[in-house]
C-alpha cells in the first residue's frame, strides 16, 4: 500500500526517486514506485504499487495512478481542466492498473458540473498527444492511437479503438468494442461493436475484427450483423425497424447491448449510416 511523505521524504520498500525529482508533502507512494529525472508529484497525488514515471512527467491534483502504471514523458496527468467555469474545486482523475500513458498525453481532473471524476481504465494504451478532457470515461482496455482528441464527458467503452487524429465531440458515447476509423470526426454517439469513420464520421459496419479478437463465432457474428444491417437499413423509419429488431433478436446478448445503449439517454444522438456503407460491409 501507499505511504504517505512527510516533508522529509522516507521512501516505501523498493521505491527508487531520482534526486532531481520533485515529490511534494503529502504524496503517497508505493512500493517499487520508480519516479525518473525532473517528474514532478503534487501533494494530493497516490501512485501505487509498481506504477513508474520515466522522466519529465507532471501529476497532479487528486490523483490516483493504479498499480504498474507507465507514464512516458512530458504527460502530464491530474492537471486542472480546460474549462473557464472551473474554480478550483476538488476533483479528481484516476488511472487504472497497468495503463501505458505515451509522450506528450494530457488527462485533465474532473469538473463539479460534470461527474467531478476523469477516469482511464486499467490496461489501456494512450499514445502520444492524446488528449483525454475533463469527466471523460474510458474503459478498461481501450487503445486510442496518436493525435486523437476529446472534449469532456465523452465516454468510451472498454475494449474500442480509436484511430489515429479522431476528434471526439463532447458528451460522445462510444461503445463498448467499437472502432472509430482515423482522422474522423465524431459528433454523435457509436454503437457497441460499430465501426465508423468520415468526417463526419458515419456508421460503416462492425468492428469485425474486433468481435474475433474477442472469441465472438461466426454465427454470433452473423446475428449481430443481420440486426444491425436490420436496424441501420434503408428502408422504412427508424423506430419501426428499432421495433423488428427487439422482436427478432433481442434474445442475442449482443444485439441486446447495442438496445440498452440506444435506449440510454444521450445529448448527442446516434450516428447512422448510409445505406452504401452497409452493404459493403456485408460482402
Amino acid at each position: 500500500m501507499p505511504r504517505k511523505l512527510g516533508a522529509v521524504a522516507v521512501l516505501p520498500p523498493d521505491a527508487a526517486v531520482h534526486p532531481t525529482a520533485i515529490i511534494e508533502p503529502g504524496a503517497q507512494l508505493g512500493a517499487g514506485v520508480k519516479i525518473g529525472p525532473w517528474c514532478h508529484v503534487g501533494q494530493d497525488v497516490t501512485i501505487m504499487d509498481g506504477a513508474r514515471l520515466v522522466s519529465h512527467v507532471v501529476v497532479d491534483g487528486d490523483t490516483l495512478i493504479g498499480e504498474g502504471a507507465l507514464l512516458y514523458p512530458f504527460c502530464t496527468v491530474g492537471l486542472a481542466p480546460q474549462d473557464l467555469k472551473y474554480r478550483n474545486e476538488p476533483t479528481r482523475c484516476e488511472i487504472g492498473a497497468r495503463t501505458q500513458i505515451r509522450e506528450h498525453c494530457t488527462i485533465h481532473r474532473g469538473t463539479v458540473t460534470g461527474t467531478g471524476v476523469t477516469r482511464v481504465g486499467a490496461d489501456c494504451l494512450l499514445m502520444a498527444v492524446v488528449h483525454v478532457a475533463h469527466d471523460c470515461d474510458i474503459g478498461d482496455g481501450v487503445v486510442i492511437a496518436n493525435n486523437v482528441v476529446m472534449g469532456g464527458h465523452v465516454s468510451i467503452g472498454a475494449g474500442a479503438v480509436i484511430g489515429g487524429a479522431a476528434a471526439l465531440h463532447q458528451f460522445v458515447r462510444i461503445g463498448r468494442g467499437a472502432m472509430v476509423g482515423g482522422v474522423s470526426g465524431v459528433e454523435a454517439d457509436v454503437i457497441p461493436f460499430g465501426s465508423v469513420i468520415g468526417n463526419r464520421a458515419r456508421l460503416s459496419g462492425l468492428n469485425i475484427i474486433g468481435l474475433r479478437r474477442r472469441g465472438v463465432d461466426r454465427a454470433g457474428l452473423h446475428r449481430l450483423r443481420a440486426a444491425i444491417r436490420l436496424l441501420f437499413g434503408p428502408a422504412g423509419v427508424f423506430n419501426s425497424r428499432l421495433a423488428e429488431v427487439r422482436a427478432t433478436y433481442s434474445d442475442d446478448p449482443m444485439v441486446a447491448e447495442v438496445l440498452a445503449f440506444i435506449d440510454t439517454p444521450s445529448k448527442r444522438g446516434l450516428i447512422r449510416s448510409s445505406s452504401a456503407a452497409m452493404e459493403d460491409e456485408a460482402t
